[in-house]
């Protein structure tokens, strides 16, 4: 049996299973992008193995890549503020 956990996105609950990149957890949200390109356009994760760069997001109050970074219970992970209210290019 897959344990499950709970991680906090934009300080909402998410529960994922034990494993579970960052990538993966944020994909499930309302919110799949994480971050905001230098034009202000939404950027998702692409390459899902670390090289691409796409995927910076704060996790536990630092820029780390979602894709390489395992779900852990109680771990905070923080899109930017301008990519959050929506007021994006």
């Amino acid at each position: 049996m897959t344990q499950t956990i709970s991680l906090t996105i934009d300080g909402v609950a998410v529960m994922v299973a034990s494993g579970t990149s960052v990538a993966a957890a944020l994909a499930r949200c309302s919110l799949p992008a994480a971050r905001l390109s230098v034009s202000g356009k939404p950027r998702l994760p692409f390459c899902g193995m670390g090289i691409c760069q796409e995927c910076r997001i704060l996790i536990d109050g630092k820029r780390r890549l979602a894709c390489q970074t395992l779900c852990r219970a109680g771990m905070q992970v923080e899109h930017d503020a301008q990519l959050r209210s929506g007021k994006h290019g």
